[in-house]
């Protein structure tokens, strides 16, 4: 049975993938700095606190930053790892901008850090969770896998993923080193375990559409900007492709499913979306009827480096991974509104 060693585990994403493996029979190891997550007055991730009652399984879990490498190879040495599935990462576009050296420092310098000890300590299994920030400003709206990439990415964060994607290939085809790494490109995930027991808990304002969306309709927050309304789109409002996060976890899944069945296929890309595009006004309304809620907003001017539409072409991960997005834009905003009613203030004040 492979034994997964996932960073950022306590996090959004990291949080439910570690669910679906568990539930799969998956052993893992979890790690966090709680940089996007929440520790409870113990030191414990409430989040994976939470998916070790829904599993009823215990989950290892030791705080570290993969920064400290002195830290991160005490793991490597104590626990016998066969696959690293990695998340941890600063993700706050804005602030990344604000502060690039700190994102290139935890991003990519962290990175190294997991990867020279996988070199070391022979994990050959990597899975990255990469970004659709990669394409930049895309030539067309429906994107695949050989879609231009590293051209007019408008923020540090998303450059930090594309230069681990570059040295993640590279690394991938290593002569005489049979890796099996899998970058996995996500597009917008949104949503929530449908027990509403674990969901994104942003620190802070929120910085992406459907958690601000989810605060205005309970009335933590008092208004949504769009940002622009004369795009050239069906309603005018910018369109993008949204996945739910427990679609997302189980592509994670699937990945680790082809690298065992497989192995040695150096590095493999995929996009992780639904194919559908869905605008900024329909995730309003989606998310109007599923919480029956008047979600008010006004519009603001269009944020630099936007484009009027953006949706992936899921063809390839379900050609070789056998997985595709089964959740649709009501079970998506059903999920949220029901993680946010129950964690009207996160993990900790619920």
């Amino acid at each position: 049975q492979m034994r997964v060693l996932v960073t950022g585990a306590a996090g959004f994403i990291g949080s439910h993938t570690v669910l679906e493996l568990l539930n799969a029979g998956y052993d893992v190891f979890c790690i966090d700095n709680f940089a996007n997550a929440i520790a409870n007055e113990k030191g414990e991730a409430v989040s994976l606190s939470r998916v070790s009652q829904l599993t009823g399984k215990p989950i290892p879990f030791k705080k570290v930053d993969i920064c400290d490498e002195i830290a991160l190879e005490e793991v490597f040495k104590a626990e016998k790892i066969d696959a690293v599935i990695h998340f941890a990462a600063l993700k706050a576009v804005g602030k990344s901008i604000e502060q690039p050296l700190i994102y290139y420092r935890n991003n990519i310098v962290a990175s190294l850090n997991l990867l020279s000890l996988c070199k070391k300590y022979s994990v050959r299994n990597f899975i990255f969770s990469s970004s659709a920030t990669v394409y930049g400003t895309p030539d067309k709206p429906e994107i695949t896998e050989d879609s231009r990439v590293g051209h007019g990415i408008t923020n540090p964060y998303g450059q930090s993923k594309f230069m681990m994607e570059q040295i993640l290939t590279d690394v991938g085809n290593t002569p005489g080193e049979d890796w099996n790494i899998i970058l996995l490109r996500y597009f917008n995930p949104v949503g929530a375990h449908p027990s509403g027991r674990i969901g994104e808990d942003p620190k802070g304002l929120p910085q992406n559409l459907m958690p601000y969306v989810s605060q205005v309709a309970i009335g933590k927050l008092p208004v949504l900007t769009i940002h622009g309304d004369k795009w050239d789109t069906k309603d005018g409002t910018g369109v993008r492709d949204f996945i739910h996060v427990v679609d997302l976890a189980k592509g994670h899944l699937k990945a680790l499913e082809r690298i065992q069945k497989n192995g040695s296929i150096g590095t493999e890309v995929y996009n992780l979306g639904t194919g559908t595009g869905y605008s900024v006004k329909e995730m309003v309304t989606a998310m109007e009827k599923a919480s029956g809620k008047t979600i008010p907003s006004k519009v603001g001017p269009p944020r630099e480096g936007d484009v009027a539409s953006v949706f992936c072409d899921p063809a390839r991960a379900q050609d070789k991974l056998g997985w595709k997005a089964e959740l649709g834009l009501e079970e998506m905003c059903r999920d949220l509104w029901k993680w946010q009613t129950e964690n009207p203030n996160g993990f900790l004040a619920a």
